[in-house]
């Protein structure tokens, strides 16, 4: 069976402003399948936002039992991002998940990965998937030399890495908080 692909996920703080967006492209194999997969969604009372590359049943897998740990432990995105990743990585089940999440808060972005990682950002931006590096880039050069507001870097980034990566496309959604 042919492999899924395509996702470009980007996140951005500005300005107290934070905005995600992903593509809307799934490909199986070398034909793209769907067009506006929507990648990107808020969660917990729309305080958070979630992005995810990977297998979709996957993630939207991990998407519930991370909104169940917010909820375990009142809201605090830190300490339920740690926990996930830690059941990620050593609950039988969960550590055959394969997907890496992008969350974020108005005061926290991170990037989850099953094996137990759990990175923050240095600089506001980050970004996943197979076009990821592409909108990275892209974001972290209009975050430095635009006045442009967060999700019109996202915006551009993610139309950026369309235009480079042949798993992503122009059909965005982009949330802001």
């Amino acid at each position: 069976m042919s492999e899924f692909h395509g996702t470009t996920i980007v996140c951005v703080r500005k300005d107290g402003r934070v905005a995600m967006g992903g593509d809307g492209q799934v490909t199986l194999g070398q034909t793209a399948i769907k067009h506006t997969a929507r990648k990107v969604r808020k969660i917990h009372n729309d305080r958070v936002m979630v992005g995810f590359s990977g297998a979709t049943a996957d993630a939207l897998t991990l998407f519930d039992k991370f909104e169940s740990k917010l909820d375990e432990y009142r809201g605090n995105l830190r300490r339920a991002t740690v926990e996930l990743a830690r059941d990620w990585r050593t609950d039988r089940i969960l550590r055959r998940l394969e997907a890496l999440l992008a969350i974020a808060d108005k005061e926290n972005i991170f990037l989850i990965s099953g094996s137990g990682d759990v990175i923050e950002p240095d600089d506001d931006v980050i970004a996943i998937g197979s076009g990821g590096p592409y909108a990275q880039a892209a974001a972290r050069a209009l975050l430095r030399h635009s006045k442009m507001d967060a999700k019109g870097i996202v915006e551009e980034a993610l139309r950026i890495a369309a235009e480079i990566c042949i798993y992503t496309n122009d059909k965005i959604v982009v949330e802001v908080l």
